[in-house]
């Protein structure tokens, strides 16, 4: 079994930079509409429907810029590298963020926040990619919910920052310091790009076999086996798939009518979907709004906001520790019933309560976003990245994250953008639209969805119907190798070793 080592968790979380610069990227504006200062600044009167609309459009840009930065980052990542392609997003991320934060008028807000979109859409696609190829099979489940803590850890600090610049007596600082703030990430994930090593199955489909196989012997070293037999097994796993695989042609269509790759296509883009239909960002990028119907006023909104990202974050380092345990598939289940009761019972509560003085029942209705925002981080938020950067095979893995993670910005436009006029105008209705398409999602899901935890990247495809070149499994002795066309075959995985591995350097 390959070792998971503090060099895997290290480069892990340093390629979670790029995660955490999405979610403090887009949950930064989220904090900036509670201040203010901002409103006054731009001149913009906080209860009309042309601000209403402003935001959502402003929003929607964002979102937009990322789903064509989703798209990018198929060709960058497949042509240079998962992590040259994750030092250009990062790249284009500072641009875009610092200019925002200096924007002077509303043509610069629509503008960079587009391109701030097309970089960090890069990295949220990037980042479950690269960590799914360098994380050992036991844990890949736990490396890959990291995903989603960074993402998540994004949003606890915007939300904490913006809180704190409420109170500060300058208007401007209000709403602009945040947006200052947002560059670091993305400037640290480039700085980093430089010491992280390329991920060894990108290695191998380029040619770089000793550089993959000096990447594998590191990342997974175990100081008890001297011969890194585990170790040797991935890489020859590796190799031998990758040569199989390459005889196939990797493009969009053909994602759409091999029936193996269109299965996982199909399923990546209804996990999307499922889990954005749960009110994941068409309710959390407006809480603040939300808490300010239930008759919350002054910093109020905002601590609540707050509060309800300590939450979701705290239950998604949860959903990194039981994922694999649990399974993935029971996770989405779960969580996709436990989000929709909690929207319908804050429904009920906000049809009876919502406008009214009410401060028990308005309460009570922000108990039960709380639990939702707990279900979110605790059953849906990691768990989407983990399915979907898992399922595809390395032929067209960085295709199908474009894919999923296209399907993720533009469910995101589709609930936020008009979220703001939605509960302007209809108020608690709008919940009801998540909570319908709860129980198409969850029946689609019960009854497709296949368990991918706890297999190496390269027998996932036996779930969909792919030939699987080589398995490996514990005999009670040692690693020996499982013929895909037999039963089992007895040969060592020791005497395959010399012909599979690069000694001397050699490509």
């Amino acid at each position: 079994m390959l070792r998971l080592t503090r060099y895997n968790i290290l480069i892990v979380c340093a390629a979670c930079l790029g995660a955490y610069s999405y979610g403090f990227s887009y949950a930064v504006f989220v904090t900036s509409i509670g201040e203010p200062g901002f409103f006054t600044y731009f001149e913009l009167d906080p209860t009309s429907d042309y601000t209403a609309t402003l935001i959502g459009a402003i929003s929607g840009l964002f979102c937009a810029g990322a789903a064509f930065g989703a798209i990018i980052q198929s060709y960058t990542s497949d042509k240079y590298g998962r992590r040259k392609a994750l030092a250009f997003g990062g790249a284009i991320s500072v641009v875009g963020s610092a200019v925002v934060a200096g924007s002077i008028n509303i043509p610069m807000l629509f503008v960079f926040r587009f391109i701030t979109g097309l970089g960090v859409g890069q990295l949220l696609a990037l980042v479950p990619l690269y960590v799914a190829e360098v994380a050992p099979p036991h844990r890949r489940g736990l490396l890959s919910a990291l995903v989603g803590v960074g993402f998540s850890l994004g949003y606890l600090s915007s939300a904490w920052i913006g809180y704190g610049t409420y109170f500060t007596t300058n208007n401007t600082v209000q709403w602009r310091m945040p947006l200052c703030l947002a560059p670091l990430a993305p400037l640290g994930l480039v700085i980093v790009c430089y010491w992280i090593p390329e991920s060894p199955r990108w290695s191998v489909w380029v040619g770089h076999d000793a550089e993959a196989w000096r990447t594998i012997q590191k990342v997974h070293h175990d100081p008890n086996d001297s011969r890194d037999a585990a170790a040797h097994a991935e890489f020859i796993q590796i190799k031998r798939q990758v040569a199989h695989d390459k005889e196939m042609k990797a493009s969009f269509v053909r994602m759409f009518t091999v029936p193996s790759w269109r299965k996982r296509t199909l399923l990546a883009i209804l996990i999307m979907f499922a889990v954005q239909s749960s009110g994941y960002n068409g309710i959390t990028s407006y809480l603040v709004l939300v808490a300010q119907s239930a008759g919350m006023t002054g910093a109020m909104p905002l601590l609540m906001y707050a509060i309800y990202v300590v939450i979701a974050v705290f239950f998604n380092f949860v959903n990194a520790v039981v994922i694999d345990r649990v399974g993935r598939r029971r996770m989405l289940l779960i969580g996709i019933v436990w989000t929709g009761s909690c929207l319908l019972a804050a429904a009920l509560l906000s049809w009876k309560y919502a406008g009214t003085s009410h401060k028990a029942g308005n309460g009570a209705a922000m108990f039960f976003f709380m639990m939702f925002g707990l279900g979110l981080g605790l059953f849906l938020d990691p768990t989407q990245f983990v399915w979907c950067s898992e399922a595809f095979p390395t032929t067209i893995r960085a295709k199908g994250l474009t894919i999923a993670l296209f399907t993720y910005f533009v469910s995101t436009i589709l609930y936020t953008a008009p979220a703001p006029k939605a509960f302007a105008n209809i108020g608690w209705k709008f919940y009801l639209v998540f909570i319908s398409c709860d129980i198409v999602c969850f029946a689609m899901l019960y009854k497709w969805l296949p368990e991918t935890g706890n297999l190496t990247l390269e027998e996932i495809g036996k779930l969909f119907g792919d030939e699987v070149v080589t398995h490996f499994a514990q005999d009670g002795n040692g690693l020996v190798e499982v013929d895909a066309m037999a039963d089992f075959d007895e040969k060592s995985i020791t005497t395959q070793i010399e012909e599979a591995t690069p000694i001397h350097g050699g490509k």
